[in-house]
This record gives C-alpha cells, sequence and structure tokens, in this order.
C-alpha cells in the first residue's frame, strides 16, 4: 500500500506545473536522525500536500548529506528541478547557511526556486524578547517553580495545598526552556494558582519569595506577561495547520504587528482592556508610570523583532495582491508579460463569479488552462510552504509508529499510510 501511495504521489507531483517542498529533521527513539521532506503540488483541481519520504540519516547531517538525500532523491524519481518554486526549513544552520546550507544549494539546482525560513520558527524567535525588569519576573517564577517542583515531597505538598483550597487545576506545568512560548502556558497557570503559591510558600518558610510573590508590583507584571504570552500562543496557533498558505501565514503576522501600534497607543492612555488580567488586577490598583514604560517598551521591541524577521512583509502584500484579488487590481500593478491575461481575467464576469464560490487554489488551478502565464505565477506563491508545520506534525505520528518496543522498525511506510489523504490502489 506505501509504495503505490508513494507512485501516486510521485506521478502527480511529476505531471505538475509547479511544487514546492519542505524540510525538517528529527531524533527518534532509537538515536536516529530522521529527515523528512514534503511536497506542495497541483492535482486536478486542487492543490495537496504530502509526504515524499522519511530518510534515517546515519551521520552528523551536514548540509552536504542533506542535499544529497534530497538531490538523490529526485533524480531516482525523474522530479524536474525547472518545477520546483520553493523550499522551506527550520532556522538549523546546515539549512540556513548563506554560503553552503541547503537552501542556497537548492537555489543553484533551481535558480527559480525561493528559499524560506520557517514562519513559526520566526515568530517563536521574535517573540523571545524582554525588558530587563520583566525578565526578572520570568525569573523569579522559574524559581518559584523550580522550588515547587524540586522534590516529591514538595510536589506532594503543593497537591495538598490547591485540593484543599478547591484549585481550579491539579498541577503546574514542568518549567521548560526548550520552547520560549511554552513558558506562557507556565505563567498562566501559575497567575492562576497565586493565592495558593503564596500559601504554599509560607508554609515552606520561604519568606524571601513569599514577598516578592505577593508584591503588586511583581503581580501587575506577571499578569502582563500572562495576556502577551496567551496572544503569541494564540497567534502561534493561527499559524499551525494543514493548506495554510504563504497569503495566509503572512496576513497573520501583520494583523499582530498592527495590533501592536493599537496596544502601545491604548497603554500610554492607561487603556488596558487589550489584556485581560491585567486590566481585572487594575480594577483595585492603578498602572504606574514604570509599569506603564515597560509595557511600551516591551511592545516597542516586539514589533522591532517582527520587523527584523519579517522585513519585506508589507513589499509582498503588494507584490501578490493579484492573487487575493486580482479583480480589485490594476494593470500597472501586474508585471509586462502577463498583463494582457489579466485584462481578459479581469473582465471575465464568469470568472469573477467563480472567484466568489472557490478558495484561491481551487480558482487559479481551474483557470491555469484558460490563463497560464498569469495563473503559473499565482500558483508559484500558492503551492510554497510558509512553515515546517506538516513535518513537525509527522514527528508526532513517528513517536507513536517507532516506540522503543519497535525500534528497529524502518519507518517510511507505516508513516506513509498514516499521514497520506491518498487511497492506495487494491487488486
Amino acid at each position: 500500500m506505501s509504495q503505490d501511495i508513494k507512485d501516486q504521489v510521485l506521478d502527480q507531483v511529476r505531471a505538475s506545473p509547479v511544487f514546492a517542498i519542505h524540510l525538517d529533521e528529527t531524533t527518534d527513539v532509537a538515536q536516529c536522525s530522521q529527515l523528512l521532506m514534503y511536497a506542495c503540488f497541483v492535482s486536478g483541481n486542487s492543490v495537496k500536500e504530502e509526504m515524499l519520504f522519511c530518510h534515517p540519516m546515519e551521520s552528523y547531517t551536514t548540509a552536504t548529506d542533506i542535499f544529497q538525500v534530497v538531490s538523490n532523491f529526485f533524480q531516482e524519481n525523474q522530479l524536474p528541478w525547472d518545477s520546483l518554486v520553493g523550499v522551506c526549513t527550520d532556522g538549523a544552520p546546515a539549512m540556513l547557511g548563506l554560503q553552503s546550507g541547503l537552501i542556497t544549494r537548492v537555489e543553484e539546482k533551481s535558480p527559480s526556486a525561493i528559499g524560506t525560513h520557517c514562519i513559526l520558527h520566526c515568530e517563536a524567535i521574535a517573540s523571545r524578547t524582554l525588558p530587563a525588569e520583566m525578565r526578572d519576573v520570568m525569573n523569579l517564577v522559574i524559581k518559584v517553580i523550580n522550588f515547587i517542583k524540586a522534590g516529591a515531597l514538595n510536589g506532594h505538598l503543593f497537591k495538598q495545598v490547591y485540593v484543599d483550597m478547591d484549585s481550579e487545576h491539579q498541577a503546574l506545568l514542568f518549567h521548560t526552556n526548550v520552547r520560549w512560548l511554552s513558558k506562557g502556558n507556565v505563567l498562566g497557570r501559575l497567575y492562576e494558582l497565586r493565592q495558593e503559591v503564596a500559601t504554599f510558600l509560607d508554609s515552606q518558610q520561604k519568606a524571601d519569595l513569599q514577598e516578592k510573590f505577593q508584591s503588586e508590583g511583581f503581580l501587575l507584571s506577571l499578569a502582563f506577561l500572562v495576556d502577551i504570552f496567551e496572544v503569541l500562543i494564540a497567534m502561534n496557533l493561527k499559524l499551525q495547520g494543514k493548506k495554510i498558505n504563504i497569503i495566509m501565514h503572512h496576513d497573520v503576522i501583520r494583523a499582530f504587528m498592527a495590533k501592536l501600534d493599537l496596544w502601545k497607543c491604548r497603554i500610554q492612555d492607561v487603556h488596558t482592556v487589550s489584556f485581560t488580567n491585567l486590566d481585572s488586577a487594575l480594577i483595585h490598583s492603578y498602572l504606574d508610570s514604570e509599569l506603564k514604560k515597560q509595557i511600551i517598551t516591551h511592545l516597542t521591541e516586539l514589533k522591532a523583532e517582527f520587523i527584523r524577521y519579517f522585513p519585506d512583509i508589507d513589499e509582498k502584500r503588494e507584490a501578490w495582491k493579484f492573487i487575493r484579488n486580482q479583480f480589485q487590481c490594476e494593470v500597472a500593478d501586474i508585471s509586462d508579460e502577463v498583463q494582457e491575461e489579466f485584462l481578459e481575467l479581469k473582465f471575465n464576469s464568469m470568472a469573477e463569479e467563480d472567484f466568489k464560490k472557490l478558495d484561491l487554489e481551487t480558482f487559479w488551478v481551474t483557470y491555469l488552462p484558460v490563463y497560464p502565464l498569469i495563473s503559473h505565477q499565482a500558483l508559484r506563491i500558492l503551492t510554497m510552504f510558509g512553515s515546517t508545520y506538516l513535518c513537525e506534525a509527522a514527528f508526532s505520528t513517528l513517536v507513536a509508529v517507532k516506540t522503543k518496543y519497535r525500534n528497529e522498525l524502518n519507518v517510511e511506510g507505516d508513516l506513509r499510510c498514516a499521514l497520506s489523504g491518498i487511497r492506495p490502489h487494491i487488486h
């Protein structure tokens, strides 16, 4: 079944006018590095996303190793480099290195292909900025959690505290430094349990931690951090999922950047409605000038980081305007070689009605035979991956497929059957 699915996928990729790939690697339960590659391609009247391979990497993975696997796969399966329009990877040096990274090597093979850095990684890295004062708050939170979780006895004692006080939560999340946004969950849980935590610290005679933890300034700063991390996590979730094209990714980022400007204006006017926990905490208090300054500094630095990681996001929005709605574009916005086709399409009333009913990908695939030049330009962008989400999701399936009891398993076949949306031909 797996081979049949693979054959169908490869036939469809070879027949597609354009296709894009994204890659990521992980280490499985047998401590073997697994390289996973997905493709996005045109098939029938739609755009599909399918796994191409899961390849074990026997040695330390370099850009040369990874590219060799990709290049061999293209050659063995007669995939046309000329049709490749995009390659998306995570931020590892082997993937992104300017001189010899995978993206550079792929672009040498396919000069028209565009290399992109996974938007989920960019968003998570850009979100890491914190003013010194708020980083101190974060460090105190970590210190408190590490004390509570330091030993079985502390964990047991704390459990009795929140059971006795009828708390909603039955456990604190372990603090982890692996993923920055995971700290948002830690902050939220601790903030909801703040009264129980203070009681517990008192019972453990940790007066120094208790005093800091119960101070008004700390709790207000913590409330703000909980709010901002909730927003960042919500944005991260919007960027995840299947069949989310790069235009949709950029829309989410642009909306967040615009909100940062709105929030700064509101905080300047001491208007905290955008930050639910902070707003509630200020019912019996006020936003002092120091915290106000810290919040504005944080929002300003966040905006600067997002501009740094997404420097051309506004330019791309303009360049891709015709893809989102060509019926609202002017001919001057379109490249010379497709202007005549654009005008034919713009004044096609049936196409305009279809545009209202169909999603972007289906619309452009449907009109590819009629308006091949402009449709080809649109599909170059719509097949590009904005993130490595599919690989990340596949790694979760890999954990289930290859366990410590089945660690000798060659996973590609089982993984393909588990992940594919294509039905095998069963004779």
